[in-house]
């Protein structure tokens, strides 16, 4: 055996949840560049074939995009039929689509806002796991990465909804490794701060202090530098990896695991 593992995908078919924008854009084209067909899924659909037509377009490889609500159970059970009717498998299921909207105050979450969060980070990717994840099982197996938050394990007041969702997806990662053992593999992503899209409506000179004091690499994250982790959990190089959430923060939750 090669004492490198290979971090190619080649023949592989990846869906990514929330792949129009932000980390799971760069999952996706990281995935697509080292050989893998892309179902790049999103709310809008539009912005998902765009983005699929950019991935064929860098890379050459197969990429499609699809419109998906994922807080709606009835939309995820129709990705995951338009995927196996065009591909007629999944092997990497990434559950990146999240929302945390702002709220004023907690007793002022209203029940719609409240479900809305809970659905998007949590009850979608259950559905697409289990649905996937079962599938995976029956053939020959695959990998699930389910994209949390450091929020899970070291919530601040103005994100509580999010970090309960994301604290849920974290038992849920841990338990679907166990449920889909041995063929499946089941991690999960923990991201700090990145500088994405949404970062454009942060106060930059505020965080910018923040960081300096509170994230030992005193920086936010750029987003190509979550392919490294994503691209080892969706390829064969984790082979013996399952039931294990990375931290990816600049070390922002420190102690936190």
């Amino acid at each position: 055996m090669p004492v490198t593992p290979s971090f190619r995908m080649d023949n592989k078919i990846a869906v990514v949840t929330g792949g129009s924008r932000g980390l799971g854009r760069e999952m996706a084209f990281a995935f697509a560049e080292n050989g893998a067909s892309v179902v790049v899924a999103s709310r809008k659909a539009e912005s998902c074939r765009e983005t699929a037509a950019e991935i064929t377009a860098a890379t050459g490889a197969r990429a499609i995009g699809v419109g998906c609500h994922v807080g709606s159970w009835t939309d995820c059970d129709r990705l995951v039929e338009t995927v196996l009717e065009e591909f007629g498998r999944v092997d990497v299921l990434v559950n990146n689509a999240g929302m945390s909207p702002l709220y004023d105050r907690l007793s002022g979450i209203s029940e719609e806002l409240y479900d809305k969060v809970l659905d998007v980070n949590l009850k979608g990717p259950f559905r697409l796991a289990s649905l996937l994840g079962e599938r995976m099982a029956e053939g020959d197996g695959g990998a699930i990465i389910n994209v949390s938050s450091t929020g899970a394990v070291a919530p601040r007041g103005d994100i509580v909804p999010y970090a309960m969702a994301k604290a849920g997806l974290n038992a849920m990662t841990l338990g679907l490794a166990r449920a889909f053992a041995p063929t499946v593999r089941v991690n999960g992503i923990m991201p700090g701060p990145f500088l994405t899209d949404i970062s454009h409506a942060w106060d930059m000179e505020a965080f910018n202090e923040r960081a300096r004091t509170s994230i030992p690499l005193q920086r936010g994250g750029e987003p190509n530098e979550i392919v490294g982790a994503a691209l080892y959990l969706a390829s064969d190089a984790s082979s013996y990896t399952t039931g294990t959430i990375i931290k990816v923060d600049g070390g922002s939750a420190y102690g936190a695991h």
